[in-house]
């Protein structure tokens, strides 16, 4: 842990949500629209002095109990989760898990059904916490159905990655997809629900040291923006733009988009769409 970045990364969090946001009345007289500490401590069960101590890094290694109290009490989002894993240089997800962990949402919102269907014919699609395909556009499933993808009754991207062999026929660049996945399925981990453990249990036993090396390893923020490399069998090699995007408001859902990355792979999901070359463009960048 460099300088203190643990007890700036508190206060920073601390002072960016307000009262509101926690249930706590607003009050007049507030120097920042933030927390004050005796409200950050009285949320997560901690005395007043010790968070000062934290913040002022002092106190460098709270426990896993108080990690997880700081984590809820301060309501971090997945991305925040996991830049505290990365700044802490903790190894283990389970350190900062929920006290109590849902099982993974299965239900997505009328709103972002509405969005889905906005956005065809573009491939998209909205997975939860452990990877479960929950919705996707027709788009996507002319893009990921002929190569397997969501054959299973109940898709799921992690488990066709790492178990099925069309996984690396699909991706030419399987290493860097599966490194993002077990990145994903560990952001969203929780160490009390069974869905979770049970799935990595599952994989390590049928996928064995390509997917416990990974998750083993030490955490790293997944990529939410870049380039895939696809292999279709109807229209052959695509590039293809991908923007993940956290629904709010719900258990680690994230919405995934795929655009075309140029105008060779604009024009083959044209044909795939039965659309007019030209339908998509290409975007660059």
């Amino acid at each position: 842990m460099r300088d203190n970045e643990f007890g700036a990364f508190l206060r920073a969090r601390r002072e960016a949500i307000t009262p509101a946001e926690v249930g706590l009345p607003t009050g007049p007289r507030r120097r920042t629209p933030g927390l004050r500490r005796t409200e950050l401590a009285m949320l997560a069960g901690i005395s007043v002095e010790y968070l000062t101590r934290l913040e002022q890094g002092r106190d460098r290694h709270p426990s896993s109990e108080v990690l997880g109290a700081l984590v809820d009490a301060l309501r971090l989002s997945s991305e925040e989760r996991a830049q505290l894993w990365l700044i802490l240089g903790t190894n283990k997800p389970s350190a900062l898990c929920p006290r109590v962990a849902e099982p993974p949402v299965r239900t997505v919102r009328e709103g972002v059904q509405a969005i889905l269907q906005r956005l065809e014919p573009s491939p998209a699609l909205v997975v939860n916490r452990i990877g479960d395909v929950l919705a996707r556009t027709d788009g996507y499933q002319r893009l990921a159905g002929p190569v397997g993808v969501l054959d299973a009754e109940r898709p799921n991207l992690v488990r066709f990655v790492f178990t099925d062999d069309r996984a690396r026929t699909a991706h030419p660049e399987w290493a860097r997809i599966a490194d993002a996945q077990v990145n994903f399925l560990k952001l969203g981990f929780h160490c009390d629900d069974p869905h979770s453990a049970g799935l990595v249990e599952e994989l390590s036993a049928a996928a064995g040291a390509p997917f416990t090396s990974r998750f083993e390893a030490q955490q790293v923020v997944p990529e939410r923006t870049g380039v895939e490399r696809w292999v279709h069998p109807e229209v052959g090699e695509l590039r293809l733009g991908f923007e993940v995007l956290e629904v709010s408001g719900t258990d680690d859902q994230r919405l995934i988009i795929y655009l075309p990355a140029d105008d060779s792979t604009a024009a083959a999901l044209d044909r795939l769409d039965g659309r007019h070359p030209g339908g998509l463009r290409a975007v660059s960048g």
